[in-house]
């Protein structure tokens, strides 16, 4: 067994990782070990499928230090005017360059790929055998966050012999013709292959989609580094969640001025998991009209399909697009400082990388652990649409703790993964509420303050009237 030592040892060489890994390098002096079983890193960017784009734009993914892209529009394409969207293996290229140009060539990291993480500082080369025990300050769990993809996992339903069924990651490879397509699943993945197959000339009456839960999902525009973007968040979801008096009246509102969009306008969703579309994208997934509410998959015959509220009919020359994965669970909150051991959780609703990277500032700046855990409070992964408010409340209640340190807001100023500092650093003669008043609805920059304030306050009330119907005995 091979001894080493270093100050920080790294579980995972995923986005979460190396976001953290990366401002370590920036702020301290500390060395780090960094353990995966990935060959490469990058996480489960390895094993998702070859279509995949980034669902925000390149400009606020990645690691602080380094930019991914070159903030262009793009212009053809359904995210036409937009910002740029990285493919799989742009993000894939991009974290090996930060790796081997950045870390390795510091002195200060030292890699491990293709290596099985055990416990208590061991580890074992998946391809060599080799065992290392590695002495260590602080561990870093940055695998918590558990990216599970569909290619990587056995399916949740059952699958009869004979039976065409596939992960997304197959479809840019089936050379077989179908006569029809059954998408499996409601989320992210589920529209990616959907808008694959859509993109590729298959019929919308070809495509059937079993869709266990409708989803709320965000509008791509609303999520841009420019002011126009932040302004329009705060038309479309601010202003109407403030003004309404039930939950339902809230979605409704947030709806019909657009800041959460929807498949079908006739249903309303129970799911919220952060997905985003743009307006060109959802008018393609608007044509795909035979879309299955029976509950999730149970089995998949040969001519039936079964599910939890019933069953439709299928044949051999269908194919079954297995896109059912929970990509990000609802995870149980931990301490994100627990000891000696630094666990790695969202600090802002989805935002996963920007997350990972301000953990990795508060560690570099703060001492005392119970102070770095009332900054670094975790914003669990959403899932149902009552969280799409629990988060809204989450992330204010951080962004009001992070206002009172001048420290953290010179550094979120500067750092290229939070969204707004793209617009603050372009527009450096305007402030945090000012450069809001420039749009043609606020007259003054209090006003955005009120707006934000009076939103919050509504979303806390319609929250605890939800839960106070909520018993104990119930």
């Amino acid at each position: 067994m091979k001894n080493i030592s270093t100050d920080y040892l790294v579980i995972g060489s995923g986005a979460m990782g190396m976001a953290f890994t990366d401002v370590l390098l920036t702020e301290t002096e500390s060395n780090i070990v960094i353990v995966d079983k990935h060959h490469q890193p990058g996480g489960h960017w390895n094993d998702a499928y070859p279509f995949v784009r980034l669902h925000q734009p390149s400009a606020f993914y990645g690691v602080n230090s380094k930019k991914l892209g070159n903030n262009t529009i793009d212009a053809t394409g359904w995210n036409k005017g937009l910002y740029e969207l990285a493919t799989n293996s742009e993000v894939c290229g991009y974290f090996d360059q930060v790796m081997h140009r950045q870390f390795l060539s510091s002195g200060r990291v030292q890699y491990f790929p293709s290596c099985e993480y055990l416990g208590n500082g061991e580890f074992t080369s998946l391809v060599s055998g080799e065992k290392y025990s590695a002495s260590f300050t602080k561990e870093v769990d940055a695998t918590y966050m558990n990216v599970v993809i569909p290619s990587k996992r056995k399916p949740p339903f059952e699958i009869e012999d004979g039976v065409h069924c596939t992960p997304p990651n197959e479809l840019p490879s089936v050379t077989q013709h179908f006569e029809r397509y059954v998408i499996v699943g409601a989320g992210k993945t589920a529209m990616d292959a959907a808008l694959f197959l859509l993109k590729n000339d298959v019929s919308p009456d070809s495509i059937t989609w079993i869709m266990p839960r409708d989803s709320w999902i965000l509008d791509r525009a609303q999520i841009q580094p420019t002011l126009e973007s932040i302004g329009t968040t705060l038309t479309n979801q601010i202003v109407p969640g403030s003004e309404s008096k039930s939950i339902d009246e809230f979605f409704s509102n947030v709806s019909k001025a657009g800041g959460l969009l929807r498949i079908d306008d006739n249903v309303t969703p129970t799911m919220y998991r952060c997905a985003t579309v743009t307006k060109a994208e959802l008018s393609q997934l608007k044509r795909i009209k035979n879309i299955v509410r029976h509950g999730r998959v149970k089995t998949i015959g040969k001519d039936t399909i079964n599910l939890e509220g019933g069953s439709i009919l299928t044949d051999a020359a269908t194919l079954h697009v297995d896109c059912a994965a929970d990509g990000l669970a609802k995870r149980p909150v931990k301490p994100i400082f627990e000891g000696s051991k630094i666990n790695l959780q969202s600090v802002r609703t989805c935002q996963q990388v920007f997350s990972a990277a301000f953990i990795g500032y508060v560690e570099s700046t703060y001492d005392d652990s119970e102070e770095k855990n009332d900054i670094c409070k975790p914003v669990p992964h959403p899932n149902t649409d009552i969280d799409f408010l629990r988060n809204n409340l989450a992330d204010s209640i951080n962004t009001a703790r992070w206002e009172k340190e001048p420290k953290l807001q010179r550094w979120l100023q500067n750092c290229r993964l939070d969204f707004s500092s793209h617009v603050l650093n372009s527009n450096p003669s305007l402030k945090v509420l000012s450069f809001l008043s420039k749009l043609p609805f606020i007259s003054l920059p209090n006003r955005v303050a009120e707006a934000q304030d009076k939103s919050i306050r509504n979303i806390k009330k319609l929250l605890d009237e939800l839960d106070s119907q909520i018993s104990p005995t119930n």
